[in-house]
């Protein structure tokens, strides 16, 4: 299992992967099939989404904030319970379709680390299934 490393600056963010991703296909000489992006983390997670106007990533965190905010009437005792609510609504994991060694996204798509309790280090899994 091959891996990235991303380090967020700020306990909330949305960090544009894409570019890793695509360079672990060209290293490794990926051609066709698809490629698993996985967040082993419970306070990070994996999502698609618009990667043009850096609005959307605003607006996605602040609905979040807004639905699960950071102070709330949360029990768990490290007090990032939001963390993991907001991370379990993102999800941990994304498939894309690789052909001719480049991802398959939408003009306007990118592919997005989700931290939710930063800043850290974190580790994305990358799994390649042949095509």
């Amino acid at each position: 299992m091959d891996s990235i490393t991303v380090k967020t600056r700020t306990r909330q963010c949305l960090m544009d992967i894409t570019s890793e991703v695509q360079q672990y296909l060209k290293s490794h000489n990926l051609i066709s099939g698809i490629v698993t992006i996985y967040c082993p983390h419970t306070t990070g997670g994996i999502t698609i989404n618009e990667g043009a106007d850096p609005d959307v990533m605003r607006d996605i965190l602040a609905f979040l904030e807004k639905m699960v905010p950071h102070r709330g009437d949360y029990r768990h005792a490290e007090g990032n319970s939001d963390a993991h609510i907001k991370t379990s609504i993102i999800g941990p994991s994304v498939q894309v379709i690789v052909e001719d060694g480049r991802l398959m996204l939408g003009t306007w798509q990118k592919i997005f680390f989700a931290e939710f309790d930063g800043p850290r280090s974190r580790k994305v899994w990358l799994k390649w299934l042949q095509g």
